[in-house]
C-alpha cells in the first residue's frame, strides 16, 4: 500500500505557508448542514460542561473569512484551568479590535514572533492591535524562517537573543503569530525566558487554530524525534482572526483539516458526520462552514485540556494517527510533509490496525479513507518508510512507558477510541507491514 501521495502535486497551492490565495469564490447554490439545534453527540462524546463548565459565552453568525465590522462580539469558548482559564476568541476581523488583545498585555513591553511568511502580511496589523489608543506598549518583533525543519533549538535561540537584547523583563508578553510551528517555539520560549512570561496565540492556519494554539503543548523538535523539547505553557488568550485564512494556500488549509477530521473519529461523532456531508464547503472557505468547524473543534479541545492538562490519560487520545505521523515527518525528513499529511497518513494505519485487532467494522475503515480523500489527503505513508524506519522512530516517542508503545486506536462505535498497550503486536507488525516496506 505504498503512497502514490505527491505534497507538491496533491492540490494548487504556493511554497510558502501564507502567500495570498487568489481563488476564494464560495458557491452560492450550496447550504452548510448543521445539526439539528440542541442535539448532541453520543454519550460519549457529550461535552462535559457541568464537569468542567466549558463556556461558550457568546455566538456570532459572523461570516469567517469576510470583512466584518470591528464591533462584532466575537464567538469565545473558554478553557476551564481554574486560576489559570482563559478564552479563545473566535472570528472575522479581530485583529481590528485591539481591546480584545489588550486586555491579556501584562507591562508594558511586547515581543511579537512570526516568521518570514506572515509578518509581511499580519505583523503591522498585529503591532497597530497591540498599540491603537495604548501609546505606553512598546512591541519588538523577531522574524524567523519559515517551516517545521526550522523548529529546532538554533532557531529559538533566535528568540531569547531578541528578547534580552531588548532587556525584556518579567512582565512583558510574547505573542506568537503564524500557525503550529511559530505557537510551539513563542510558546516554549515564554515557558523558558526568565522561568516564564506571559504569552499569546494569535493562529494563522487551520492547523493552528482548530488544535495546536489551544492546550499549552509547546516545544521544539530534536533530530531524533518530533517535539521531544518542550512544556506545558497555557497561553492568556487565544485570537482566531479567521480572515487570516484568505491567504492560507489549499495545501496548508487540507493539512488543518487532518485534525479536524481526528475529533470527530475519537469522541464527536455527530461532528464526523457532519463533516461527511460538508467537506466540499470547508475546501472551498465557505465562512459559515468554517466558523462551526473551529468553533467545535475547540470545544472539544477545551473540554478534554480542562480535564487532563498534562495527558496523563484522555488528552492522549488528541493524538489519533500522531504516533504513526510523527514516524513519517522524523524519518521522511521534517517539512517535507506537512504534520496534517502525516497525521492522515498516521490516522489510516491507526484505524487499520484497529481493524485488525476486531475493534471496528470494515464500514468504518472505509468512511475514514473517503473522507481524508474527499479532505485531498494522503491515506498511506512515503513510499520510502520501511518498517524498521517506523519501529525504530516509534520506540522513542512521548506515549512509551516502561518500554510499552501504547497507541490511541478506535474502539467501538464511531466517536470512541482507546490509549492502550495491551494489544495484539502481530497486528500492529501486519500494519506496518502492509503500509511500508520490509
Amino acid at each position: 500500500m505504498a503512497s502514490s501521495f505527491c505534497p507538491k502535486q496533491a492540490l494548487s497551492f504556493t511554497s510558502s505557508a501564507h502567500q495570498l490565495h487568489q481563488s476564494k469564490a464560495i458557491p452560492r447554490d450550496i447550504h452548510v448542514r448543521f445539526p439539528a439545534t440542541g442535539s448532541l453527540p453520543c454519550s460519549k462524546c457529550v461535552l462535559k460542561s457541568k464537569a468542567t463548565r466549558l463556556k461558550v459565552l457568546a455566538t456570532s453568525a459572523t461570516k469567517v473569512m469576510d470583512k466584518s465590522p470591528s464591533n462584532v462580539e466575537p464567538t469565545v469558548v473558554e478553557v476551564d484551568l481554574g486560576n489559570r482559564s482563559y478564552p479563545i476568541y473566535i472570528g472575522s476581523g479581530l485583529l481590528d479590535q485591539p481591546d480584545l488583545l489588550q486586555r491579556h498585555i501584562h507591562g508594558k513591553r511586547v515581543l511579537v514572533v512570526t516568521n518570514t511568511t506572515v509578518a509581511p502580511l499580519y505583523l503591522d496589523k498585529t503591532i497597530r492591535a497591540l498599540t491603537d489608543g495604548n501609546p505606553n506598549v512598546t512591541v519588538e518583533s523577531v522574524i524567523l524562517p519559515d517551516g517545521e525543519q526550522f523548529k529546532n533549538m538554533e532557531t529559538l535561540m533566535k528568540v531569547f537573543d531578541k528578547a534580552i537584547e531588548s532587556r525584556l523583563d518579567r512582565r512583558c508578553t510574547f505573542v506568537a503569530l503564524g500557525g503550529g510551528v511559530i505557537g510551539d517555539m513563542c510558546g516554549y520560549a515564554a515557558a523558558s525566558y526568565l522561568r516564564g512570561v506571559n504569552f499569546i496565540q494569535i493562529p494563522t492556519t487551520v492547523m493552528a487554530q482548530v488544535d495546536s494554539s489551544v492546550g499549552g503543548k509547546t516545544g521544539i523538535n530534536h533530530p531524533l524525534g518530533k517535539n521531544m523539547i518542550g512544556a506545558f505553557y497555557q497561553p492568556q488568550c487565544v485570537l482566531v482572526d479567521t480572515e487570516t485564512l484568505n491567504t492560507l494556500p489549499d495545501r496548508e488549509l487540507a493539512s488543518g483539516l487532518a485534525e479536524v477530521i481526528k475529533y470527530g473519529l475519537i469522541r464527536d461523532a455527530e461532528f464526523f458526520e457532519w463533516q461527511e456531508q460538508n467537506m466540499p464547503l470547508l475546501l472551498a472557505r465557505d465562512p459559515a462552514a468554517f466558523t462551526y468547524a473551529i468553533k467545535r473543534s475547540c470545544e472539544n479541545k477545551a473540554d478534554v485540556v480542562s480535564q487532563d492538562e498534562k495527558e496523563s490519560g484522555l488528552r492522549a487520545t488528541l493524538n489519533l494517527g500522531h504516533t504513526f505521523g510523527h514516524a513519517v515527518e522524523t524519518g521522511f525528513g521534517y517539512g517535507q510533509w506537512l504534520h496534517g499529511e502525516a497525521v492522515a497518513a498516521g490516522t489510516v494505519m491507526a484505524v487499520d490496525m484497529s481493524c485488525r485487532l476486531g475493534w471496528i467494522d470494515d464500514s468504518l475503515v472505509e468512511r475514514v479513507h473517503k473522507i481524508l480523500q474527499q479532505a485531498k489527503l494522503p491515506t498511506s505513508p512515503p513510499e520510502t518508510m520501511t518498517v524498521e524506519m517506523f519501529k525504530s522512530i516509534m520506540a522513542v516517542d512521548k506515549k512509551v512507558a516502561d518500554g510499552k508503545l501504547r497507541l490511541i486506536l478506535l474502539k467501538g462505535p464511531l466517536g470512541n477510541c482507546v490509549f492502550t498497550g495491551e494489544y495484539d503486536q502481530k497486528a500492529l507488525d501486519e500494519t506496518l507491514r502492509a503500509f511500508s516496506k520490509s
